[in-house]
């Protein structure tokens, strides 16, 4: 295995021990992998989808958007993070029940595999021994289970899920954990409204952790001097409101356009921060040829930083992706995270959609 990759699984090993070592009862930061997004078509549009997303890809964004499904669809999507070292995936399935309603399913995996395990290096004597390093997974997993319903209230669509999640590194720990998610969408004319609330009743993780494990681990770093962490993790709400506007041109070109505000309840580098909420702005577009050809942009992560010098910059995240559909077979790409505002290297997104009814 080259130096550098080995190098990059354990400090990436090391970021998933401190969260959870410094885990308090309520978390300001927890699940983080199910706020990076999924589908092409998304990435592209800085994720700016909360009023228009409407396919199988909806049990993320916003589950009311379900409701204008009109036959089986089924979604994947992989990515890659850190060139390569996490991988995440994602596949959804979307099932009309009747005209009024739908239900689908969707499980994400985000997973470091591979990792080297050295707690076991160096034995009682003090003797290095390579036969005594093993490797092991550190992932993290999510089962949506997701509901719509059509115009539940006057003029709105409604739609909820239901999300399992499971979380585990190698031997030393693992949790499971519920929550549910609620969303709205509301169309006047060429307007969309939508409302998403995730962990409206807060997400719980509980966590069972391997008490030889920890203590092999507490004393290979004895200077640490760890304390055995929490059990329960519970995650804050959060909620996303977008607007978008839809125009038509020549009736063969169709332009979306979308603004969102993502809203924790605390204090962040976002650019809008106050001690109760802090708002992160997302902007994108999508132009439609013929709904066969489709290119897309968009700008999130607004991100306030202070300098060595005491001065202060801001950070964004511009995205751009294109996509192509015909007979039912969707295919869309998105280069995400341009700018590295996140610390991490840009991302290549790739995702594939197929809506059954195409074949019928």
């Amino acid at each position: 295995m080259h130096k550098t990759e080995t190098l990059k699984k354990q400090f990436i090993l090391l970021l998933f021990f401190t969260q959870m070592l410094y885990a308090q009862t309520v978390r300001n930061y927890s699940n983080e992998f199910l706020n990076i997004g999924v589908d092409a078509t998304a990435f592209g549009m800085g994720k700016a989808v909360t009023a228009t997303s409407n396919d199988v890809n909806a049990i993320y964004w916003n589950p009311a958007g379900l409701v204008n499904v009109e036959d089986n669809q089924a979604a994947l999507m992989h990515a890659e993070y850190f060139k390569g070292i996490a991988k995440y995936d994602y596949v959804a399935y979307a099932k009309p029940i009747d005209k009024e309603s739908t239900i689908a399913f969707s499980f994400i995996r985000f997973s470091v595999d591979d990792i080297l395990n050295t707690t076991q290096l160096i034995d009682n004597q003090g003797n290095i021994n390579f036969n005594r390093v093993s490797l092991f997974n550190a992932s993290d997993m999510a089962l949506h289970i997701g509901y719509a319903k059509h115009h539940l209230l006057k003029n709105f669509d409604f739609g909820m899920n239901a999300k399992i999640v499971h979380r585990r590194i190698g031997s030393f720990a693992n949790s499971w954990g519920f929550g549910l998610d609620l969303g709205l969408q509301y169309q006047v004319n060429d307007y969309k409204l939508g409302l998403m609330l995730r962990d409206v009743t807060t997400t719980f993780n509980a966590w069972k952790i391997d008490s030889e494990a920890f203590a092999s681990i507490r004393n290979a770093v004895p200077e640490q001097n760890q304390e055995k962490p929490e059990t329960l993790e519970l995650t804050k709400p959060k909620a996303q409101f977008g607007v978008s506007r839809m125009f038509t041109f020549r009736h063969d070109y169709k332009l979306t356009t979308e603004v969102d505000l993502n809203m924790r309840f605390l204090k962040t580098n976002d650019l809008i921060a106050t001690s109760f909420i802090s708002i992160d702005p997302s902007v994108g577009f999508q132009l439609a040829y013929v709904d066969m050809v489709y290119l897309r942009g968009g700008v999130n992560n607004f991100q306030k930083h202070t300098k060595f010098d005491g001065s202060k910059s801001l950070s964004i995240e511009p995205s751009f992706g294109v996509g192509f559909q015909y007979n039912g077979i969707q295919v869309d790409y998105a280069l995400s995270n341009i700018g590295g505002a996140s610390g991490t290297l840009y991302s290549n997104v790739f995702s594939l959609k197929i809506d059954f009814g195409a074949f019928r």
